[in-house]
């Protein structure tokens, strides 16, 4: 079965320039001492990344490293929403003009708003919205996006354009996940990506800030045993798992 990265970003090699690189400085030394190996940072067009695919600001970074912040995640961040009723996910023109980016979007909407959490979500701008989230295309086909700051769902989700080629549901899949870093989730395999990706075994990095378990899900991840899992088959079918289900409850 061939296994996809979720991260279009590996390889890369750290770069950056001006206030920016000064700014990632910060970010970099903040993760290093919230417990993330330097191996699993790096900067592409001057934005901090760990996991390969979810990116980090200045200020998020400085929130890992507030102390206080204990509670629980299948896998999740320091940082997590609070006082979030509502998010609208704003899909570009562009993202519109691929449909099973968009109908992937709709089915990703329709996993959360399923759950009966403490936040709903809708596709499109209204008047409510608690927070907003703006889908956008890049290139390949994985996806990127990032983590909660201040109390709020991180403010942007990039899919590959490349899904175009698989499947409404393998679509479904993808964004489920981006938006699964969105609200504070990691990845169910940081510690072994190669449970999902096969390979060498390689660790994203867990720290008693940065990668906490959720209580009443497993402490080990399993192939296809989570939308949150690092990468995904072309057999996917864009359903929660149970401990899916369960970690979203448990925050939720």
């Amino acid at each position: 079965m061939r296994k996809l990265s979720m991260a279009l970003l590996a390889g890369v090699a750290l770069v950056g320039c001006g206030v920016e690189q000064s700014e990632n400085e910060e970010i970099i030394s903040n993760l290093v001492e919230a417990g993330f190996p330097a191996n699993d940072i790096m900067v592409v067009d001057n934005a901090v990344y760990v996991g390969r695919d979810a990116h980090v600001t200045l200020e998020a970074s400085r929130e890992m490293l507030q102390p206080g912040k204990e509670s629980a995640e299948q896998y999740r961040t320091t940082n997590l929403m609070s006082g979030i009723t509502k998010i609208c996910v704003v899909p570009t023109s562009q993202f519109n003009s691929y449909s099973r980016l968009s109908a992937g979007l709709d089915l990703a909407i329709e996993n959360y708003n399923s759950q009966g959490l403490s936040f709903t979500m809708v596709r499109g701008s209204a008047s409510d919205c608690s927070a907003t989230i703006s889908a956008k295309t890049t290139t390949g086909t994985g996806g990127s996006a990032g983590f909660p700051k201040g109390g709020k769902p991180y403010g942007t989700i990039n899919i590959g354009t490349g899904l175009q080629s698989y499947s409404d549901d393998v679509n479904e899949h993808v964004i489920t996940h981006e938006l699964g870093h969105c609200i504070g989730f990691r990845h169910s395999d940081y510690y072994d990506r190669s449970i999902s990706c096969g390979g060498s075994a390689a660790n994203e990095g867990a720290s008693n800030v940065g990668a906490i378990h959720i209580p009443g899900t497993p402490t080990t991840a399993s192939r296809g045993g989570s939308i949150m899992n690092s990468c995904f088959s072309s057999s996917e079918t864009g359903e929660w798992t149970s401990s899916d289900r369960t970690a979203l409850a448990y925050l939720y």
